[in-house]
């Protein structure tokens, strides 16, 4: 999770936007990131295309995939989980 400040970026917001989507924010933060929004087109659409892309991936069949495919996003998955998770401390 990330600290934030008093007035939500748009680098936060972005970082904050699968909490939003799985509903893991705070009541403040949740506050915080949709009045956010209100001010941001910017920021409504990239949480726009998040909903999309996953109400798409969400309907992908793992058969329907490639074995290329499977194992790059096998290969991707890894590499995000192995990274370390980012403190938002500078931001």
């Amino acid at each position: 999770m990330i600290f934030l400040t008093r007035d939500l970026a748009c680098q936060q917001a972005v970082e904050l936007v699968t909490d939003y989507l799985e509903g893991k924010l705070s009541r403040r933060q949740r506050r915080r990131f949709e009045s956010h929004l209100r001010a941001c087109p910017n920021c409504r659409q990239y949480l726009e295309q998040m909903r999309q892309t996953i109400a798409a991936l969400g309907a992908v069949e793992p058969e329907a995939l490639t074995p290329e495919v499977r194992d790059d996003l096998v290969n991707l998955f890894r590499r995000y989980r192995s990274e370390p998770p980012e403190t938002g401390a500078g931001t």
